[in-house]
């Protein structure tokens, strides 16, 4: 006679394969050896940085805890004015680069000029060196003797942020643009829809879904390059940085603000990981 089936029982797992069992062990073999060199590598620099002759000197100069102690809330209020110009520069670009990756996209005879207009703004944009525009927007446009705040150089260093970081995220743009299938605009070309309605509704929000990651990566490193803007005069956290380190004669504020820059940019970085492994998932 059978045995009857247990009361309250739930369904039962099949066992793993052979081939589940053995992915199982190469994935745990990957962690034990990541983990180990891991170890050993960060062993070695803990065991033989220390042991270099000039480690002492370089930990007065770098690794100062007094000296961080001191300077650390000073660049955290500077870090506001750079946390100010990126809120205030991020919309912007996200704006013109909208509007530069529709220039591009066009493809009616008639807006020739805004095609090319686009092109133009990209290749030159994207071939100078971000330095290099705040330089030149940065000190040649108060040169003109405008009257007060139009000489401002936060107003000029971050339209040179945002001149050059459009050009970066209308590429961007554009591209998720062209990712999209051409079915999708003749469906809703049957629907009735104009071109324009197309773009608003049915092109540009599965673009700017596509392309989320890659913006991310983009504003993440606009963070940084607002630091950029010291070598024009405003006093944000880098520039705050190499005054305390000329007051000091120590270099270990620049640690200090490398601190913060790593404490916003390596959350954001693993966020925009996050989005594009999600991304993936839903492709696959």
């Amino acid at each position: 006679m059978a045995d009857a089936p247990m009361v309250g029982a739930g369904p039962q797992r099949p066992a793993p394969t052979r081939r589940q069992s053995y992915e199982a062990k190469l994935r745990r073999r990957g962690i034990l050896i990541a983990a180990g060199s891991t170890i050993a590598v960060v062993l070695a620099i803990v065991i033989l940085v220390p042991r270099a002759p000039g480690w002492e000197a370089v930990r007065r100069s770098f690794f100062n805890g007094e000296v961080f102690a001191e300077t650390f809330p000073g660049l955290l209020r500077a870090f506001m004015l750079d946390v100010a110009i990126f809120l205030w520069c991020a919309p912007a670009i996200a704006i013109v680069g909208l509007m530069i990756a529709l220039c591009r996209d066009a493809s009616a005879p008639a807006l020739f000029p805004l095609r090319a207009f686009g092109a133009l703004y990209t290749d030159i944009f994207r071939g100078l060196p971000v330095i290099l525009v705040v330089y030149l927007i940065g000190f040649g446009v108060p040169g003109l003797g405008l009257p007060r705040p139009w000489n401002s150089p936060y107003i000029w260093g971050s339209l040179a942020l945002i001149l050059v970081y459009a050009a970066y995220v209308a590429e961007v743009i554009r591209s998720g643009i062209e990712s999209i299938h051409k079915s999708q605009r003749a469906a809703a070309a049957s629907l009735g829809l104009s071109e324009a309605d197309t773009m608003r509704y049915v092109i540009l929000p599965q673009a700017i879904r596509n392309v989320a990651p890659a913006n991310m990566n983009l504003f993440i490193a606009l963070q940084k390059d607002v630091a950029l803007l010291s070598f024009i005069g405003p006093v944000e956290i880098f520039r705050q940085a190499g005054v305390y380190k000329s007051l000091m004669a120590n270099f270990t504020p620049y640690v200090g603000a490398a601190v913060i820059f790593l404490a916003i940019t390596i959350p954001a970085t693993r966020y925009a990981d996050y989005l594009l492994a999600r991304q993936r998932r839903r492709q696959g």
